[in-house]
């Protein structure tokens, strides 16, 4: 499997027939996201929009999950210097998102093990999203003390309003087959099936002629993009990522003990 240049293979990147493969591939940390693996997953889309014969995508994660989300210990604790001046815990580097694709090529996620907070949020941005019956997933940017708007907008542009109010404000876990059932995923299956039923439905896409496809396809992510603007908006004028009680809940988190509610900054 060819490896993105200059990201240390954080992210793969292999194509069979028209079908591109991209694989998270920080398996001894859950493939959770670095600043270097954020840049390396921007590169496999880049890479894809460049591949002129690669028509459709899976994205999915080696080892034992999907990914673990964002890598707490650099993205979340950093100095409050550091959060001031890049503006939040991304450090200003962003995943790019299927929305700025110049080609509109879809998308499919197979996901098992974990998906938490950002990695949920990557399946969600996905088109289309296989998860296995035992996957847990959690939108864990609430119990972090962090803005759960974007997920909350992607659950419901799926149609999940009511799975989306109670996921949201609890920050509860969910199985993967909760999420089929609630919308939220396309197809749930049973473990060691997320690639092939991600395959299948590869193949499926496949037949059909490719430019309408990508046309279905930049159509529901305009849509998306308008959302995530919504998102921004949103957050305008409440830096949750420089208050007591974000810096609390990622030091609890780290330690594995209770976190300890604060109001105010």
């Amino acid at each position: 499997m060819a490896a993105i240049p200059d990201t240390e293979e954080l992210v793969l990147y292999e194509r069979v027939g028209k079908i591109a493969h991209i694989r998270l591939n920080r398996p001894h940390k859950l493939n959770a996201f670095t600043d270097a693996s954020v840049v390396a997953l921007r590169q496999a889309w880049e890479r894809l929009d460049d591949d002129d014969e690669a028509w459709v995508a899976i994205v999915s994660g080696a080892g034992r999950a999907f990914s673990t989300g964002a890598d707490v210990y650099q993205r979340q604790l950093r100095p409050r210097e550091e959060l001031e001046r890049l503006g939040g815990p991304d450090g200003g580097v962003r995943a790019g998102r299927l929305s700025e694709s110049r080609n509109s090529k879809p998308v499919i996620a197979a996901v098992h093990g974990y998906a938490f907070g950002m990695a949920l949020g990557l399946m969600l941005e996905c088109d289309l999203a296989v998860v296995t019956d035992d996957a847990i997933l959690q939108i864990t940017e609430v119990p972090r003390g962090l803005w759960g708007h974007y997920h909350w907008l992607a659950l419901q542009f799926r149609g999940s309003m009511a799975f989306a109010d109670e996921v949201v404000l609890t920050g509860r876990r969910f199985t993967g087959r909760e999420a089929a059932e609630n919308g939220v995923a396309t197809r749930a299956v049973s473990a060691g099936e997320h690639i092939l039923a991600a395959e299948d439905l590869a193949n499926q896409i496949l037949k059909n002629p490719p430019l309408a496809v990508r046309a279905a396809t930049r159509a529901r992510r305009w849509y998306i993009e308008e959302a995530q603007r919504y998102q921004v908006m949103l957050r305008q004028g409440m830096p949750l990522h420089l208050t007591e009680d974000f810096r609390e809940s990622a030091s609890a988190f780290v330690e594995n003990r209770e976190h300890r509610p604060y109001l105010g900054r």
